[in-house]
């Protein structure tokens, strides 16, 4: 946690995201969405696709698409460093050396002709002697949980499983020493066993590193045992937050229970698999069209 008297290391307060759906037409993805993040916590931002996590957490890291119709207001600041209405050379310098990005789809958001070691080496602040970084690359894979390293350097994306290029991913992210580590969807294209080795290898990188996370998922089950805090959203809208045990035993708000309620449907083999009724669905999107 923030030391008393220092600010969060997020800050995010009245955030409003509009994105451009068509020639003419426009979504207000993010509505009025507060949340912060203190130094060495880890935060939950669950809800289903839709729900405006991802935008949320492009828009803290500076990764929004640089367009006149996309517009963010609000207040977005990073160790007390307002960031919106911040030129570009303010977010670059964030990006570069205070947080880490973990993306859904590695094979996206890695370079296809470009070797691993060097992916992971352009993340290296100003690490020059070849042979030093070069040793800090293959450190930082068998950080990331990656056996051989040498051979994972040498290689090229499309070599490497899901699962590895995954672990790239990470590695990538922690070689900066970041502040904040935001992973958005980390693990949603594994099969579960690679599922619960990535999270365990994020939640051991993340503990040594003792830097800060924010976890994206739809899945309430995989934040569960990886987070302090959660914030639950849906259609663009903050409904509940609050201590991550708290909000699992105890949910306040009838879409936090209908998350839990599709878990648990699914790990119960005697119960129907569960979907939100049209009626709920109906009075949610009220209750936020009001709020907002």
């Amino acid at each position: 946690m923030s030391a008393p008297g220092t600010p969060p290391l997020v800050a995010v307060e009245d955030l409003r995201v509009v994105l451009p759906t068509g020639h003419r037409t426009e979504v207000e993805a993010v509505r009025k969405v507060s949340l912060v993040v203190h130094d060495g916590e880890r935060v939950g931002i669950v809800g289903e696709s839709g729900s405006g996590k991802s935008v949320t957490a492009r828009a803290v890291a500076g990764l929004l698409p640089t367009s006149p119709r996309v517009r963010v207001t609000g207040s977005i600041r990073f160790a007390g460093q307002e960031l919106v209405g911040a030129g570009p050379e303010a977010w670059h310098t964030i990006r570069r050396e205070r947080v880490g990005m973990i993306f859904q789809d590695p094979l996206t958001s890695l370079n296809p002709t470009m070797r691993i070691g060097r992916q992971v080496g352009e993340s290296l602040p100003g690490e020059r002697d070849r042979r030093a970084r070069t040793e800090k690359v293959h450190e930082y894979l068998r950080q990331a949980g990656l056996e051989n390293p040498d051979r994972i350097a040498a290689a090229f994306p499309h070599e490497l499983s899901g699962g590895m290029r995954q672990r790239v991913l990470i590695a990538i992210a922690i070689a900066k020493s970041p502040s904040l580590v935001v992973a958005d969807e980390p693990t949603t294209a594994l099969d579960a066993t690679v599922q619960q080795r990535v999270l365990r290898t994020l939640d051991d990188t993340v503990s040594e590193l003792r830097t800060s996370l924010v976890l994206i998922s739809h899945d309430l089950a995989v934040v569960a045992g990886m987070t302090d805090r959660i914030y639950v959203m849906y259609a663009g809208h903050i409904v509940e937050e609050g201590p991550t045990d708290r909000v699992l035993e105890d949910p306040q708000h009838a879409y936090t229970r209908a998350l839990l309620r599709s878990v648990r449907s699914l790990t119960d083999e005697d119960t129907e698999l569960y979907s939100i009724p049209p009626a709920l669905r109906r009075e949610l999107t009220a209750e936020v069209t009001g709020a907002a």
